[in-house]
């Protein structure tokens, strides 16, 4: 049955790297598809779309830069002396004559970070991967990646760098206060009753010990696909370079260590005065997020040159957030500035009950997400049209956004978008391992699918 199932992965990664487009064409594409909904479906006007679509455009700035700097600071925090040390010690707890406890490592190490810190999941898991190749020869590579791709397949959403819940924590977020149109949701959402809601804690845990029971299970008994030393030598990361001795005015200003420590300062006494005065709950939005990874960052490197070089390649990774956020951005502003949100709303409202929507909510996110892997630019395009028709049905906002939530993260493992890191250090191909990620995906959809059912409609 898993030959099986191999093949199926195997064949869906055959077809999507043929056929599915760069992630911007597809942006495109869904911003055509949307012009002719609204025109056709909802009767919206073509001047009065096209005039929707460029009022949205520059709504997003704030946002997209949000995002930028959560990619740019995790990377950075990776990319740091200490990390790099932590990453080769770890790397040596399982015992090199038993593999399968390299595979429980690497699970366990995704999860952790992934319910950190989506960015620093990718960057993090890419780079370790070598460090547990090195230190245990006789692990399947194949198996190894996709135990280190579970945690954005499974709790990345509801952990703490979620991006739909932080939005909604956010104040002055796209959906509170929109800039066009009316608002979709009528207040904020804290974390205490999104990510830290005891429904999405249990998830959470349950979810995550299926990826990583699916890991361990897949791992061959024999006959595995090991990498050779050479392979491995080629393969592992060099260690951050250190600077030089400053020999002018200028480096030694440079180099001063008092930099960074008050630029720690100022950021985090801030918020640690809004956590005290005002709570964890209402203070861990976006931007206190940011500020934690930025300080984390800036104490890991302690001189401002590492930490700039090291910024400088995050905003490699960034690029993508910054080119696409403003055309989504136009998409959320056709929904919210004609009538295509609520007709969306209203087919949606046809097919689905109080009890079933959750569900269908799951699914049609995981679905988006095959074709728009940006799970905050998605969430702007659907909030306008899921949230309004889950309140028409008696359906909260925090379940319906939890739902969002699960789907999007199941089908992160059969996307290869964001694999893109661990591939290039590994120099693998998606088709490579696409396989054993569908196996842990179909687990966790099975899974989710009877969670939905049994999801709150009133959390």
């Amino acid at each position: 049955m898993f030959d099986g199932f191999r093949e199926f992965g195997a064949a869906l990664s055959r077809f999507t790297e043929r056929w599915v487009p760069d992630a911007w064409v597809i942006c495109m594409i869904l911003t055509a598809v949307a012009l002719v909904l609204a025109i056709f479906g909802a009767g919206a006007g073509v001047e009065e779309s096209i005039l929707a679509w460029g009022d949205g455009v520059w709504v997003l700035l704030g946002l997209a830069m949000q995002f930028t700097i959560a990619m740019v600071a995790a990377h950075a925090c990776v990319a740091s002396r200490p990390v790099f040390r932590l990453l080769d010690r770890l790397a040596g707890l399982p015992d090199p004559e038993r593999p399968v406890q390299a595979i429980v490592l690497a699970a366990g190490f995704s999860l952790v970070t992934a319910y950190l810190n989506w960015a620093l999941c990718l960057v993090a898991c890419a780079l370790f991967v070598p460090f547990i190749c090195r230190r245990n020869p006789n692990v399947d590579i194949r198996v190894l990646i996709a135990a280190s791709y579970i945690g954005l397949g499974t709790v990345w959403h509801g952990g703490l760098s979620g991006s739909a819940p932080l939005i909604l924590a956010t104040p002055g977020n796209p959906l509170l206060e929109p800039g066009i149109g009316a608002p979709v949701v009528a207040r904020l959402y804290p974390v205490t009753e999104t990510l830290f809601n005891p429904w999405n804690l249990v998830y959470l845990l349950a979810i995550g010990g299926v990826g990583l029971g699916m890991s361990v299970v897949l791992h061959p008994r024999r006959g595995a696909v090991t990498l050779t030393r050479d392979q491995i030598a080629a393969i592992l990361p060099t260690p951050p370079e250190a600077d030089p001795e400053p020999a002018t005015p200028a480096a030694r200003i440079d180099a001063f260590r008092g930099w960074p420590w008050l630029a720690a300062l100022l950021l985090a006494y801030p918020l640690g005065h809004s956590i005290v005065t005002r709570g964890f709950g209402t203070s861990w939005t976006i931007d206190a997020y940011n500020v934690f990874f930025l300080v984390a960052a800036l104490l890991l490197h302690g001189r401002p040159l590492p930490f700039l070089r090291a910024c400088r390649r995050g905003v490699d990774s960034a690029w993508g957030i910054i080119v696409q956020f403003p055309f989504y951005a136009g998409i959320f502003g056709l929904m919210q500035n004609t009538g295509l949100g609520s007709w969306i709303g209203t087919l949606f409202e046809r097919v689905s009950s109080q009890s079933t929507y959750p569900l269908i909510v799951y699914v049609y996110s995981g679905a988006m997400n095959l074709f728009v892997p940006s799970a905050g630019s998605k969430w702007l395009i659907e909030a306008p049209y899921l949230l309004p028709t889950g309140q028409e049905l008696g359906v909260s906002t925090v379940s319906v956004l939890l739902a969002y939530a699960y789907g999007d993260s199941t089908t992160n493992l059969v996307q290869p978008f964001f694999a893109i890191p661990i591939l290039a250090v590994t120099r693998m191909r998606f088709g490579d391992v696409v396989g054993y990620t569908t196996l842990i995906a179909l687990a966790c959809a099975i899974t989710s699918v009877f969670a939905m059912l049994l999801l709150p409609p009133n959390l």
